[in-house]
C-alpha cells in the first residue's frame, strides 16, 4: 500500500519537475497533534508517530523521527521501502541537510506552504537558491492522491467560564495589546491554536484530545477578527464575540486578508510558528516583527484560579488512578486483562469524575518489552496479556474543567528481576531528587536537568527522552516555554526561567528494549518561597498524588534523605486520597504508602 502511495505522489512529482518533495507532521498551525486531516506523513509512510518529517525523492523516501519513536518507527516501516533516520544519532544527517544533499543542480523542491513554518521556510529557501532550484509551494500534491482524505473538523465551540480561566477576556486583550504597543506592532497575526483558544476564553475539538478550535486571529489596537469555519459559530458563540468587540470572517480568508495588510503597517508574529505560505503573502512594504507571541508566557504562568482549580482536577485524578492501582494489583492474573483493557478500565474510572470532558493524550499503557516502546500505541494485533509478572507501564491523563493531567505510572504486576528494581528505583530516585529542588529565582530548565539524570549517570547510562515539559490548561498537554532538558536544541526552550507559576512535568525513566520500560511521572508547580539577603528563593510543590509502588523500590539503594523525600510524598498521597476512597482501598492505599 505505502509503495502504490508512494509511486503516485512520485507521478505528481514528475508532472510538475519536483525533484525532492517535503512531508512534516503539521497542520496549517504549527500544532504538535493534529488533527485526522492533517495526517498526510502517515497517509505516505504508514508511521503513527506523532512526530516526524518524511522526505521523498524519486528514488528514495526517508522518514526522520526522534528517540521517542525508534522502536515504534522502525517496526512500522519494515516492507515500505521508508529509510529510518533516526534524529539526533552520530553521522544522521538533518533533514535540511540531506535535502541539501539530494536536492539537484538546477532542481525542484516541494512541500505545502502551509504545513511548513515561515522561519523553516526560509532555510529552504535558501538552500534551493544554493542549488540554483526552483520550489513548488502552493499546491498539495498528497491532497490529489489521497481519494478519501478526511475533511476538516468542525467540532462544537465551548465557552470557557472565568471561574475557570481566572481572567476575563477583555483583560487578556488588553495585555496583549499593550505588550504590542510596547513592541511597536500595529497589528499581531496568531495562528496557534493553543494561544488562540486561551486568549479567547473558548475551547473546541478539532484535534483528538486537544481541545481548540481550527482558526486564525488579526488583532489590532481597534479590531480583533477571529478566522473559522463560521458554520460553528452558534447564537450564544456570537453574542459572546459581540459584547467582547470580535467579529468573525470565513478560515480561509485569511489568506486573503495578509495579502491586503497595508504598508506602514507593523506585524508582530512568530514566524517559528506562523506558517510560510502566510509569511510569504505579507506585502514587501509591511515590517516584521518576528517574535514570541506574547500569550506564550501569559499562558505558561497560571494564575492563583487556576492553580485551585488544578488543586481539584488532580485530586480527581489521583482518585481515578488510585482506585485503578487497587483494581489492577488485586485482580491481575485472576481475571482476563490486557493492555487495551486495562486501559479502558482506566478511562472508565476518570470519566466517573465530576468534571471531566475527555483524555488529554491517548494511553500508553505497555506491558512487558511493550514498555520499552516509548511512545508505544496498543492495537488489536498488538493486545498483550497481562500476567501476575514484570511491570506495566501506564502514562496517561485527563482534561476537567479544572485543568489539565498528565501522569506515568510502572507497576509491578508481580515478581520483578533486580534489574527491573534496581532501574526502577534509580527512576523513583530521579524523580524525587527533582521534586524537592529549592533554588534561586531566576533558574531555567537546564539548570535543572542533571538532578533528574545524575542516578543513571552515576552508572554510565541515561533517558534518551526530555524530563518534562509546561503542560496547557485544559488545552495541548504539552506546553512551553517551559521545560526539563539538558540539551541545546534548535528551538528547544529549555533556557528558559521556571517562573513561579509555571507547571511542569518531572518524569525521568528508562527503556530497555526487547525488556522493559519504566517511567515516573508528577506535575509540579514553581513556588515562590522565602526571600532573604541571598536573594528569592524558590521551590516546587507536587501536583500529582499516586503512590510509587513500592513492590518495585529497593531500600537499599536510597540514601536516607531519598527515603525521606519518597515516604514525605506517600504521606500526603494518603492525607489526600484516602478519604474519597472505599475501606478497602484506603486500607490497601495505607499499605501502599508506608513508610520506608
Amino acid at each position: 500500500m505505502i509503495q502504490e502511495r508512494l509511486k503516485a505522489l512520485r507521478t505528481e512529482m514528475s508532472k510538475r519537475g519536483i525533484s525532492v518533495y517535503v512531508v512534516p507532521t503539521a497542520d496549517f498551525h504549527e500544532s504538535e497533534y493534529v488533527g485526522e486531516h492533517f495526517k498526510a506523513r502517515k497517509f505516505i509512510t504508514g508511521f503513527t508517530g506523532s512526530a516526524g518529517t518524511a522526505v521523498i525523492t524519486m528514488d528514495e523516501a526517508g522518514l526522520w523521527t526522534d528517540g521517542r519513536y525508534f522502536v515504534q518507527a522502525a517496526k512500522q516501516l519494515e516492507g515500505t521501502t521508508v529509510k529510518l533516520f533516526k534524529m539526533g544519532e552520530e553521522g544522521v544527517p538533518t533533514v535540511d541537510e540531506y535535502i541539501a544533499d539530494t536536492l539537484p543542480q538546477g532542481g525542484c523542491l516541494g512541500f505545502d506552504g502551509r504545513v511548513i513554518n515561515g522561519a523553516w521556510g526560509r532555510r529552504l529557501e535558501q538552500i534551493s537558491s544554493d542549488k540554483t532550484a526552483a520550489m513548488h509551494v502552493d499546491e498539495d500534491l498528497i491532497d490529489l492522491i489521497w481519494e478519501d482524505r478526511p475533511p476538516l473538523s468542525k467540532a462544537p465551540v465551548m465557552i470557557f467560564d472565568n471561574k475557570y480561566t481566572g481572567e476575563d477576556i477583555s483583560d487578556k486583550l488588553a495585555k496583549v495589546r499593550a505588550q504590542m504597543k510596547e513592541k511597536g506592532a500595529t497589528l499581531h497575526l496568531m495562528t496557534s491554536l493553543y494561544d488562540i483558544s486561551w486568549l479567547l476564553n473558548i475551547r473546541g475539538g478539532d484535534i483528538s484530545f486537544v481541545p481548540v478550535v481550527l482558526s486564525y486571529l488579526a488583532l489590532s489596537e481597534d479590531e480583533c477578527i477571529w478566522f473559522l469555519q463560521e458554520e460553528i459559530v452558534t447564537d450564544e458563540l456570537r453574542a459572546y464575540l459581540a459584547k467582547n468587540s470580535i467579529t468573525t470572517r470565513p478560515y480561509d480568508d485569511f489568506y486573503e486578508y495578509v495579502k491586503q495588510i497595508g504598508a506602514g503597517q507593523t506585524v508582530l508574529m512568530n514566524t517559528s510558528v506562523v506558517n510560510y505560505r502566510i509569511c510569504s503573502s505579507i506585502p514587501q512594504d509591511v515590517k516584521i516583527i518576528d517574535a514570541e507571541d506574547p500569550t506564550v508566557v501569559m499562558k505558561a504562568v497560571k494564575n492563583d484560579t487556576q492553580l485551585e482549580n488544578l488543586r481539584n482536577a488532580h485530586l480527581k485524578d489521583a482518585v481515578a488512578m488510585c482506585k485503578f492501582m487497587y483494581w489492577l494489583k488485586n485482580n491481575v492474573g485472576k481475571i482476563p486483562m490486557t493492555e487495551i483493557s486495562v486501559s479502558d478500565y482506566l478511562a472508565d474510572l476518570r470519566a466517573q469524575q465530576d468534571g471531566f470532558l475527555d483524555l488529554s493524550f491517548a494511553t500508553i499503557c505497555g506491558y512487558a518489552d511493550h514498555g520499552a516502546i516509548v511512545h508505544y500505541s496498543a492495537t488489536p494485533e498488538s493486545d498483550k496479556e497481562l500476567k501476575p509478572q514484570g511491570l506495566l507501564l501506564v502514562d496517561s491523563g485527563g482534561h476537567y474543567l479544572e485543568g489539565t493531567t498528565d501522569i506515568t505510572r510502572t507497576f509491578a504486576l508481580g515478581p520483578v528481576t533486580d534489574e527491573m528494581k534496581d532501574m526502577f528505583t534509580r527512576v523513583c530516585r530521579s524523580n524525587m531528587c527533582l521534586a524537592n529542588a529549592k533554588f534561586k529565582e531566576g533558574c531555567c530548565g537546564l539548570n535543572f536537568d542533571i538532578l533528574a539524570r545524575e542516578p543513571f549517570w552515576e552508572i554510565g547510562m541515561d533517558y534518551n527522552h526530555g524530563t518534562g515539559h509546561g503542560v496547557g490548561y485544559v488545552l495541548n498537554v504539552h506546553e512551553g516555554p517551559n521545560s526539563f532538558h539538558w540539551k541545546q536544541y534548535p528551538g528547544r526552550t529549555a533556557e528558559r526561567v521556571i517562573e513561579a507559576g509555571m507547571v511542569t512535568t518531572d518524569e525521568p525513566g528508562i527503556y530497555l528494549e526487547g525488556k522493559f520500560g519504566i517511567r515516573t511521572e508528577n506535575e509540579l508547580i514553581c513556588r515562590k518561597g522565602e526571600k532573604n539577603e541571598y536573594g528569592q528563593f524558590m521551590y516546587f510543590e507536587n501536583l500529582t498524588y499516586v503512590p510509587i509502588d513500592l513492590d518495585a523500590i529497593d531500600p537499599a539503594q536510597m540514601s536516607e534523605r531519598e527515603k525521606s523525600y519518597l515516604n514525605e510524598y506517600h504521606a500526603s498521597v494518603y492525607e489526600k486520597v484516602s478519604p474519597y476512597l472505599t475501606e478497602d482501598e484506603a486500607k490497601w492505599l495505607k499499605e501502599y504508602t508506608r513508610a520506608i
